[in-house]
């Protein structure tokens, strides 16, 4: 530098030497201030390290609807049938139980349109089944009340058959007995005579006599043995007449039963023939009304599914889609699987809604604008498609008073982002939890007047 100065003093650049030192004194003194501006910012950088951090958990999602009433469903139609008319167009607003739909009817069992006055006819002639099948069971059992009554006095009359035979088999035994007596008597009566004879104290005509009167005896006790023999033959028929009433009695009564569960049987089949043409008749009066296909609840018919008309369509088959009118907003929102355990519900979210305007600060939500207040409603169990959990956030109520209600413009399936908020720490102990994947702090923030326990 010293040598470069001489040799412009030697050649006179007296000029050209200023114009050298003014250059060398600012790159000098660009240094130093430069120098002095890094520090600066160092300091402030250093600082800044230190101010608070509000903590939050990102999620990306869509406005739904809290409950599952409140979003948009599809109205089916019950029945398959023939497109014949449509009562609704696109956007128009309906109520619950108004018309969207009239369809006719496709099944060729349903075709005849006298078909419920059909089913009512056989229904009649079902029912006079079943009474004629009572009315038969009620003469069957008459008729077994009737046979009871005859098969006791049969009986009645078939035991004093019996009584009566055995009284007279009692009455012939007793007479056998005295004319064996009589027999043996004159037996006795007849030896004496013939010893008197010997000894002449009887006649001739004594002792004929009383042979005569032996064999008399004789006959009357053959005679009275073959009474007996014949009264108990009688008692024997008689008991036999008693047993046969019996058999005759239980055969008819098997009979009569018989008849009775057939006609207990024809009834009950009747009835479960009314029973399925009435269930048929209902059938028939409900599926009559689902040939009007109606809104299931207030709301807008977001779209048609179905087009033209005189096409078929299927059974349980959609045709439109309905936005119910005053549904419960919130926003549906997913966020990783390691921040879910740091979500408690109810608490406090930041929201932007698509369509809206906002500039959001993440670490300081309360300088946020164009941001909404949500609380977490439901936080669900399982992860969903791609590992994330889901989350139900609902508006504020009330509204906090440095905040606006949610816009009620709000359509289901716009954009959403929120923000989960947690506590407030250093910006150094974020950038250090960043750097490191770490989650947020799990630790309560401090209360006022103390640290929270």
């Amino acid at each position: 530098m010293v040598s470069e100065t001489k040799n412009y003093f030697e050649e006179g650049k007296w000029e050209e030497l200023g114009t050298l030192s003014s250059r060398e004194i600012l790159v000098t003194r660009g240094q130093k201030l430069l120098g002095r501006i890094m520090l600066i910012l160092l300091l402030v950088f250093l600082l800044g390290l230190f101010l608070p951090w509000r903590q939050t958990i990102p999620g990306r999602g869509v406005v739904t609807a809290l409950r599952p009433e409140d979003r948009p469903q599809t109205v089916q139609n019950q029945i398959g049938g023939r497109i014949e008319h449509w009562a609704v167009r696109e956007g128009q607003k309906v109520s619950a139980g108004d018309t969207i739909l009239i369809i006719s009817e496709t099944s060729q069992s349903y075709f005849d349109p006298q078909l419920p006055v059909r089913l009512q006819e056989q229904l009649a002639a079902k029912e006079g089944s079943e009474d004629a099948a009572t009315q038969r069971m009620q003469a069957t059992a008459a008729q077994i009340r009737a046979m009871s009554k005859a098969l006791q006095l049969q009986l009645t009359s078939a035991r004093n058959k019996v009584k009566q035979a055995e009284n007279y088999v009692d009455i012939d035994s007793a007479d056998l007995v005295a004319v064996r007596n009589f027999y043996e008597i004159s037996k006795s009566r007849l030896a004496r005579y013939e010893a008197g004879y010997l000894n002449g104290l009887f006649s001739l005509t004594d002792i004929e006599s009383r042979r005569l009167k032996l064999q008399e005896d004789n006959a009357k006790v053959v005679s009275q043995q073959n009474k007996l023999n014949n009264s108990k033959q009688s008692l024997i028929n008689a008991r036999i007449e008693l047993d046969n009433i019996e058999a005759q009695y239980e055969q008819s009564v098997a009979k009569a039963q018989s008849d009775l569960s057939s006609a207990f049987s024809s009834k009950v089949g009747a009835q479960g023939e009314i029973s399925k043409l009435r269930n048929e008749i209902s059938n028939t009066e409900i599926r009559r009304g689902l040939y009007v296909v109606r809104a299931p609840q207030s709301g807008y018919v977001v779209k048609t599914l179905k087009a033209g008309i005189g096409e078929n369509i299927k059974e349980g088959e959609s045709i439109a889609t309905l936005q119910p009118e005053k549904p419960l907003v919130a926003a549906e929102i997913y966020v990783d699987a390691m921040d879910v355990p740091l979500i408690l519900n109810n608490s406090e979210v930041r929201l932007q809604f698509e369509g809206w305007p906002s500039v959001q600060f993440s670490g300081w939500p309360s300088v946020a604008v164009g941001t909404f207040s949500g609380r977490v409603s439901v936080i669900d169990l399982v992860s969903s498609a791609g590992g994330k959990y889901r989350l139900l956030v609902r508006p504020t109520i009330p509204v906090p008073a440095n905040d606006e209600p949610w816009p009620i413009q709000l359509r289901q399936g716009s954009g959403v982002y929120g923000r989960v908020i947690l506590r407030t720490v250093p910006i150094w102990y974020e950038i250090w939890r960043q750097l490191n994947g770490f989650p947020p702090s799990l630790e309560a923030e401090p209360k006022a007047g103390g640290a929270a326990k």
